[in-house]
């Protein structure tokens, strides 16, 4: 039997099944653009609590609206499970799973090994997987590919093992998700799209196709998961140089934030990167490191790479080492006072907290003497994280709450917070993002970090 033909000839006419392994901020939003596409969606997790919100019409990720859920549900066009044994209904398997670090900073693939392993145990022919998750080159043909030929946890014969390229299809194609962006969505962001073989290229681009504005085919599986790391290690590289001109600066006196708003009116050769304290979300912080550990192999030195993450990695240990001396100026000290922290998800208006720096400055803080709390309208409370378990939840920033505090530190930028509200009353304010002077307020007591 063709088996390219026969998947192909399914995703044409919409009669495929796609799997998503991994309902989170990158699995989720690339199923309902399948399930509105009318592909029949099953999306699969781990996480017991998400299913029954999912299969009801409800979100648990505030920048998805519920509607959009309910919607591809009740057209019966996407419904959640944590029953793996439904793999085989499935003819494409998206594997979407965090790739943390270790303690060591060295990657985790514990989330694809699982994945991988379940995918295999239900495995048959004729089916595509892709995987999306960002990692290291070699990834999908070194530990993805060698789980699928083998059919890991069917027990079968060597005769029985799959051919890739033929009887069944593996990719990788990496996420390019940016949360909550205005201008580009995971529908308008052209895919890049890495095959183990020409056939499998062929099949995963055919089926991305359907739904992303454009492919864009590469030579192979490392090359798009290179292609990945290069993107998330530009950005870390460039927001590290922006990080150390702004301690630089600091000493001269200098606004980095007005230096880049003149730099950034040259209409070429330049890109405008800003400072801030510390890298959050899933890729920036931890990508990097993936090509970093995976260069060793190689023996080859990543100076750049491992720089930058020191730059970005000190930011934190930076800002409060500044708000410290900014309350010296009003002869107060840091051990012993009360400060709130404005945001705690990683960029502003959304509710990701993932690597989230404000984790960090809480940690710092307290180690400092400090009682804090923090203020964000997307994060009710704190999520439990691999490293963190605060239990604190968002305080309600009014005249009277502000005012008790001895100082505020403002680390994400969310457009619905009253800046004006905050200026006038708080003692002291520690901006880490420009958020109040871009809004042209300025005052005595505050001041940039």
């Amino acid at each position: 039997m063709n088996y390219k033909n026969l998947i192909l000839n399914k995703i044409v006419d919409k009669s495929a099944v796609v799997g998503i392994i991994g309902l989170g901020y990158v699995g989720l939003p690339l199923g309902l653009e399948f399930a509105e596409k009318n592909f029949k969606v099953i999306g699969f997790d781990i996480d017991e609590r998400k299913i029954p919100i999912l299969n009801s019409g409800n979100t648990y990720i505030k920048h998805i609206p519920a509607d959009r859920i309910s919607k591809s549900v009740k057209s019966k066009w996407f419904e959640a499970t944590s029953d793996f044994t439904r793999i085989p209904e499935c003819d494409a398997l998206i594997i979407c799973v965090p790739t943390p670090l270790d303690e060591h900073r060295e990657p985790d693939l514990t989330f694809i090994e699982n994945s991988g392993k379940l995918v295999a145990k239900y495995l048959r022919k004729g089916q595509l997987v892709s995987l999306e998750s960002s990692t290291y080159p070699g990834t999908t043909d070194e530990v993805l590919l060698p789980l699928l030929e083998n059919r890991v946890g069917q027990n079968l014969s060597e005769n029985e093992k799959l051919i890739v390229g033929e009887e069944f299809f593996c990719a990788f194609s990496p996420e390019r998700e940016d949360p909550n962006n205005p201008n580009f969505n995971t529908a308008t962001i052209p895919k890049v799209v890495g095959g183990v073989t020409p056939n499998c290229l062929e099949v995963a681009c055919k089926l991305y196709d359907q739904v992303i504005v454009k492919t864009v085919p590469v030579s192979s599986t490392q090359a798009a998961e290179a292609t990945k790391l290069l993107e998330n290690i530009y950005r870390s590289i460039n927001i590290a140089l922006v990080n150390e001109l702004k301690m630089v600066f600091d000493k001269m006196r200098i606004d980095v934030w007005e230096v880049i708003n003149a730099a950034k009116t040259k209409p070429f050769g330049y890109q405008a990167f800003y400072p801030g304290p510390g890298l959050g979300g899933h890729c920036i912080p931890i990508d990097p490191f993936y090509l970093t550990w995976k260069a060793r192999e190689f023996d080859t030195n990543t100076k750049f790479i491992e720089l930058a993450g020191e730059i970005n990695t000190f930011q934190p240990y930076y800002v409060v080492s500044r708000a410290m001396e900014f309350m010296n100026e009003f002869h107060k000290t840091l051990n012993g006072s009360k400060v709130l922290i404005l945001g705690a998800s990683y960029k502003k208006n959304i509710d990701d907290m993932r690597e989230s720096p404000t984790l960090k400055l809480i940690e710092i803080l307290q180690d400092k003497g400090a009682a804090v709390d923090y203020s964000d309208p997307y994060v009710p409370k704190l999520p439990r994280t691999r490293k963190y378990n605060y239990e604190m939840t968002s305080i309600e920033l009014n005249e009277e709450s502000i005012k008790k505090y001895d100082m505020l530190l403002l680390s994400t930028d969310h457009d619905n917070f009253d800046y004006q509200l905050i200026a006038k009353n708080a003692n002291i304010i520690v901006d880490t993002r420009n958020a109040f002077g871009s809004r042209g307020i300025k005052s005595s007591n505050i001041f940039k970090a």
